[in-house]
């Protein structure tokens, strides 16, 4: 078995661990198609190239437009193994990419203590210095894998720009430096994206690394044909007029417009409630399903229902 000091003293070379996975756009987009996801040709082509440059994927966008659920379908599309990192304000190094096994290095030291006169330090800090102690967590486990791999780091804007550094290098050589070790190089390089709702902008560092691709609020008839094709049960009617309501809702001045995720919801909602067709008191009856607040609820209710209900 490979221990990780054999990684760092002998690493693969990066031409040699990634065959392409996809031969065209036109193979994506069936391979997503076919996971329920519906891309189109600039979503299609980013992974394409994406594959074949070897480039991890920025996508940005409003909450709630499938940029998630984009990394997790190629995963399925694949068959990779899906590996996350979800990203928040405070996330360290430890937590990102490795730290050590503090207890156990302790309890090792105490055991090499005991009766003993003349502990060899230098041995001892060879021993809890090794992949035996060490945690791995999301961005190192990427690198390591030796079955293929897809990384999603999520909500990438929300760390500080100071942990943006931790990805730089990880991103740009596939590898992790660890002072102790040494450098562990990929011996495959997964496929990555990167997922930010515009919370803050992202270094030019990290922009320049990767492809970029912008998913916002679909047009009718492309919302129209993923609730078709995602909830079971729900008429050709139901989803038409449901992509127009919520276009209609995304026009207005609200606080919160609702994202694709949470006309899925409301979907599956008029489906469980038994509606084939959506009048005007359904969708006032519903409509806190969409919106997540009263003021957006009230004014929608005035600006779309007027006094119809």
């Amino acid at each position: 078995m490979t221990s990780l000091r054999d990684e760092v003293e002998d690493p693969l070379g990066l031409d040699h661990v990634r065959a392409p996975r996809f031969s065209s756009p036109d193979e994506v987009g069936a391979a997503l198609a076919a996971n329920r996801y519906l891309a189109d040709a600039a979503i299609a082509s980013v992974v394409f190239l994406a594959d074949r440059l070897i480039k991890p994927v920025l996508i940005e966008g409003p909450a709630g437009t499938g940029k998630t659920q984009l990394g997790k379908t190629v995963a399925e599309a694949l068959g990779a193994r899906l590996i996350r990192l979800q990203c928040y304000e405070g996330i360290d190094e430890s937590k990102a990419l490795y730290e050590w096994n503090y207890r156990k290095q302790l309890l090792r030291i105490q055991a090499g203590q005991q009766g003993e006169s003349d502990v060899d330090w230098h041995e001892l800090e060879g021993d809890i210095f090794s992949d035996e102690f060490l945690l791995t967590r999301p961005l190192l486990e990427a690198i390591r894998a030796t079955d293929p791999v897809v990384l999603l780091i999520d909500e990438v804007d929300r760390v500080e720009v100071e942990t943006e550094a931790l990805l730089l290098e990880v991103l740009s050589d596939y590898q992790v430096s660890i002072p102790e070790l040494g450098t562990v190089t990929a011996t495959q390089l997964p496929l990555v994206f990167l997922t930010s709702n515009n919370t803050r902008e992202l270094s030019e560092a990290l922009k320049r690394r990767c492809l970029y691709l912008h998913l916002g609020y679909p047009d009718v008839e492309r919302e129209r044909a993923i609730v078709l094709s995602r909830v079971p049960g729900v008429s050709t009617a139901l989803a038409t007029r449901i992509a127009e309501v919520v276009r209609s809702l995304r026009q207005l001045d609200l606080r919160k417009a609702p994202s694709v995720s949470e006309t899925l919801d409301w979907a599956r909602t008029l489906v469980v409630l038994g509606r084939s067709e959506l009048g005007d008191q359904d969708v006032k009856d519903t409509l806190h399903v969409l919106l997540k607040f009263q003021s957006d609820i009230d004014k929608a209710s005035k600006e779309l229902l007027g006094n119809r209900v």
